[in-house]
């Protein structure tokens, strides 16, 4: 089946990370099973969600992984000009949820497989799906888990997000976080006797804004980034019941988006830390009052060297494409954080156009992703080490 046709087919499947993606995760593995691969669903608690790994080709410990997520944002809200789960064609471009982030690459690793099946591999070729990316790469972990778990080794893996086809061997990591406030509560006409939980947000989102302060004066500097320092950042801010009441409770939902060299449990605890100081006076004879963090998600940077074996595997194919590096985050981390596993993302599309109203792909990316797979695909057959 070609390219554009499993595209088609992909794009049908409502697969957003609220919904459960069995029954797209199901025809993936339906349509490598039929060409050989060895394939296993890897289920999270619920069973509602799985993650696939794929492999064809000898048991060895020198493959290749290709890797991308099956998860979709949701269109609510959003005004299409056509059905986003129906995929169509105007002029050079299709259009569709997920044709960029990222079933366009998932289309294009289906189509070579079918190749892949037809060739005698002299190193496996594993093909790795997982759910739950895009609310934080929530499913990956138990895939990664899993093979860590089983021994699995490779030599290089290839994280399928759209970067123009141009290999991306860094982005920034990301932590989020919430901080809960509490305060004490009364009438707010006597609000200078009382404990308000919204002031103490506020003493919260200060202390957010001082350690970008100080990022911005004295961090790490990556000048490879638009922002080429770790950035805080408070996104939502709830509390209080009533205008006549001071506040019992306000939380501060918040992220720390951080270069690969800085430690996000680090930058963390500093925000921790400058809040407990700013709200001493504040929470002082008001004992059951306070502010209580949690971290809610988090994943790795991604900082692959530029000799490493997966950017010289890519180079090898594609020598006329520069590196570069994205300040949006991805599972490549992940890959390296778990399996010690040589990474580099590339694929086709351009993020800018993921999670927009009339989301597309052009068909030459689909094609230049098409040829680039093929040629990967030559490489594990002669007997060379990736």
């Amino acid at each position: 089946m070609e390219t554009l046709a499993l595209l088609a087919k992909l794009v049908a499947f409502p697969s957003v990370s609220a919904e459960s993606n069995l029954a797209i995760a199901t025809f993936c593995r339906d349509h490598l099973s039929r060409l050989g691969f060895s394939c296993r669903l890897v289920s999270d608690a619920t069973g509602k969600k799985a993650n696939l790994i794929a492999s064809l080709g000898p048991a060895t410990d020198d493959g290749l992984v290709l890797s991308g997520h099956m998860d979709v944002v949701p269109v609510e809200g959003q005004a299409w000009t056509s059905d986003p789960f129906q995929l169509t064609r105007r002029d050079n471009r299709v259009y569709g949820r997920g044709a960029t982030d990222m079933k366009g690459f998932l289309a294009s690793v289906l189509a070579v497989a079918e190749k892949a099946s037809r060739l005698k591999l002299k190193r496996p070729l594993h093909i790795a799906l997982s759910h739950d990316e895009e609310i934080g790469c929530v499913g990956v972990r138990g895939l990664l888990d899993d093979l860590s778990a089983n021994g699995f080794r490779a030599a290089v893996a290839l994280v399928g997000e759209p970067t123009g086809m141009r290999p991306v061997i860094g982005h920034k990591g990301k932590l989020a976080a919430r901080a809960t406030c509490r305060g004490f509560p009364g009438h707010s006409s006597l609000a200078p006797l009382f404990l308000n939980a919204i002031h103490l947000a506020c003493e919260v989102v200060g202390a957010i804004r001082d350690v970008q302060t100080r990022l911005a004066d004295e961090g790490t500097r990556d000048a490879a980034y638009a922002v080429p320092y770790s950035t805080t950042h408070a996104g939502i801010i709830r509390g209080g019941d009533a205008l006549n009441v001071v506040a019992t409770e306000a939380t501060v939902d918040f992220e720390i988006r951080h270069l690969a060299e800085d430690d996000a449990r680090i930058l963390f605890n500093e925000i921790v830390a400058r809040t407990r100081t700013r709200i001493a006076s504040l929470v002082a004879g008001f004992p059951s009052s306070g502010v209580d963090f949690t971290v809610r998600n988090a994943y790795p940077g991604l900082a692959t060297p530029e000799n490493s074996p997966a950017l010289a595997f890519v180079r090898d194919v594609l020598p006329e494409a520069p590196a570069f590096k994205v300040s949006f985050g991805t599972e490549a981390g992940l890959y390296v954080e778990k399996l010690a596993l040589p990474t580099v993302v590339i694929g086709p599309g351009d993020m800018a156009q993921g999670h927009q109203p009339d989301e597309f792909i052009s068909l030459d990316q689909l094609d230049v992703c098409d040829a680039f797979l093929e040629r990967v695909l030559e490489k594990l057959t002669i007997d060379a080490p990736i």
